[in-house]
């Protein structure tokens, strides 16, 4: 999803900033009050405070109405939207933003809002990415089998074990990753199971646990940081799967193994080998959400885990069986959908559900901070508000029966 109004007044004539009458003129008849005693950094905690308290109780995008409204209490308030300071920390509170893609943090934040707001009323351009063929000319049998995203760039690793590297904002091609060849067990052992990236390296991993390292900005060769062994380890999707090895957590910067163990995928250790010859069941996922704990989903359960103290923060099992592949976490919130089409949105770290919603046909989902996308079955793409579950709109493009991977940032 791409934002598209950055000068638009498309709408409702709101240049993109956020909704209808959200940076409307103040009213003739509000009552103004001399605030000439109020301290510069007592202005900004009260601005602070109020959109943070907008964020939590109406959702992010009632953030800058809010604030909007404090500023027109008088021209010493209105002071205070100038201080880049109060923009870093909203950014950060609430987009969860550390570094800057734009000139200041007022407008990182604004830019932030805008896209949001793009995901909500269904504003978007698409592509369709193109890239060479391989040598070999098998392309037409090439499956993508996941998507990852950074500040700048898109990696689709895909069945033969590669990955691809496009450039976002041209849309462009810029490298072809492929792992070291080696001899391996089944057709599908050299799929791409996972990848993320990490400063300026994209990391991605295959079903036989190879793990490889590639540089983003100089294309050449990927290194093989691990080598796996699918003998004693079982199938890498996503996480290990043989009893009692459920998780291998890595230090990022060292690469040293620093923790085994876990029980988690122990009843779908045999389903993982038929992964290697295979693709067609996803039996578990797993994904890194803030304060470092990872939420990892099977069929059958779903699990909080802390990478620091390795201890299980939280665990529940399903009576109805999940789809792996419309489950996914975000910062604080994770979703999936079960066997019967109901969506489910919980509170990482205690599990405590948020809202439900009906996404019957549900097969590949992701998430961000403020919305739920499903493909369905039949190609038909579906967007829920994050907070309360309220579907907001189809895609009007069908992207197909056969999709097998869906991802969303901010």
């Amino acid at each position: 999803m791409s934002t598209t109004s950055s000068s638009s007044s498309r709408d409702g004539g709101d240049g993109g900033n956020g909704g209808a009458g959200e940076f409307e003129g103040p009213s003739q008849s509000r009552q103004r009050f001399n605030s000439a005693v109020w301290p510069e950094p007592f202005l900004e905690a009260l601005a602070t405070q109020v959109a943070i308290d907008a964020a939590l109780s109406f959702g992010r995008l009632a953030a800058a109405p809010a604030l909007f409204n404090l500023f027109q209490v008088c021209r010493t308030w209105r002071t205070v939207s100038q201080s880049d300071l109060l923009w870093q920390t909203l950014t950060r509170r609430i987009w969860h933003r550390n570094h800057l893609l734009h000139p200041s943090w007022h407008d990182e934040y604004i830019y932030r809002h805008r896209t949001a707001r793009n995901f909500r009323v269904r504003r978007c351009l698409y592509t369709t990415l193109h890239f060479p063929p391989n040598d070999d000319n098998t392309n037409d049998s090439l499956s993508c089998r996941c998507l990852a995203l950074s500040d700048y760039h898109l990696a689709a690793g895909f069945s033969d074990g590669s990955v691809r590297l496009f450039h976002l904002l041209t849309r462009l091609h810029l490298s072809t990753f492929h792992p070291h060849q080696r001899n391996h067990l089944g057709p599908f052992s050299r799929a791409v199971c996972g990848i993320f990236f990490t400063d300026n390296r994209v990391v991605f991993a295959s079903l036989d646990g190879d793990i490889h390292v590639a540089s983003v900005n100089v294309p050449g060769a990927p290194r093989r940081a691990h080598l796996g062994d699918v003998v004693t380890d079982g199938v890498l999707v996503d996480f290990t799967g043989v009893p009692n090895r459920a998780f291998h957590v890595r230090n990022g910067n060292t690469e040293e193994l620093v923790f085994i163990g876990g029980t988690l995928t122990d009843p779908d250790a045999v389903t993982g080998w038929h992964l290697l010859t295979d693709l067609s069941e996803q039996v578990g996922r797993i994904r890194i959400t803030s304060e470092d704990r990872a939420v990892a989903f099977t069929s059958s359960k779903v699990l909080v885990f802390d990478l620091r103290s390795q201890m299980i923060l939280g665990e529940e099992e399903f009576v109805r069986r999940i789809n792996v592949g419309a489950a996914d976490a975000y910062d604080n919130a994770l979703m999936f959908v079960n066997s019967r089409g109901v969506g489910n949105v919980r509170e990482v770290g205690s599990l405590e559900e948020m809202c439900r919603f009906m996404a019957r046909g549900g097969v590949i989902g992701c998430m961000n901070g403020g919305y739920c996308i499903i493909c369905c079955s039949g190609g038909g793409v579906r967007v829920w508000e994050l907070n309360h579950g309220q579907y907001l709109y189809s895609f009007r493009e069908r992207v197909g029966d056969r999709t097998s991977a869906l991802i969303a940032d901010e």
